[in-house]
């Protein structure tokens, strides 16, 4: 079972990387052997916003950025996505990788981490409408990161107790659906 997560921020400096980088280290200690996953960090990918002549839900990929992504999400059997809360919503970059390709979704659990004003829950619930739009299983497992701007100060992002265990069932919902 692959398991993507996907950072949702490009910003310099941003705390998505390191929360990714929490998740990966959790996971890891959750000892799943059938479990492989990877870090999808959109600042990498340098999606440009989508402008193609077919509509992404059609399956026609006209541009070559599209059919890259699209061949990387085709890899991936759940997705746990992240996010920063701006303005009462997600991250535009995120919401332009998931508008990028249509079918690629579809049928695949989702897990949302998120951190903000409201601790990222108005940034999840936008993104699970669109996620669900698109297809994509919702499993109701969330994380929300409660005091981010006092709490992110280091090199890294630890997660404190709280965070451990919604994390960790937020994972066992997500290889729940996975493995049905």
């Amino acid at each position: 079972m692959n398991i993507q997560i996907i950072v949702g921020s490009v910003r310099e400096g941003r705390t998505a990387l390191k929360v990714a980088e929490w998740i990966q280290s959790q996971i890891k200690s959750y000892e799943f052997s059938t479990v492989q996953f990877e870090i999808v960090d959109l600042k990498e990918w340098n999606l440009p916003f989508f402008a193609g002549a077919h509509a992404p839900m059609s399956g026609i990929y006209d541009q070559p950025k599209q059919v890259e992504w699209a061949a990387q999400i085709s890899k991936g059997d759940a997705f746990i996505f992240i996010s920063p809360e701006y303005n009462h919503g997600y991250s535009p970059a995120l919401k332009n990788a998931l508008d990028y390709i249509g079918k690629e979704w579809a049928g695949k659990p989702a897990a949302y981490v998120s951190y903000g004003s409201t601790n990222g829950s108005r940034s999840i619930d936008q993104i699970r409408q669109v996620a669900t739009q698109l297809g994509l299983v919702d499993t109701n497992a969330v994380v929300e990161i409660r005091d981010i701007f006092s709490r992110n100060r280091a090199e890294t992002f630890e997660g404190n107790e709280f965070d451990n265990k919604a994390l960790k069932a937020a994972f066992d919902k997500l290889v729940k659906y996975v493995s049905a």
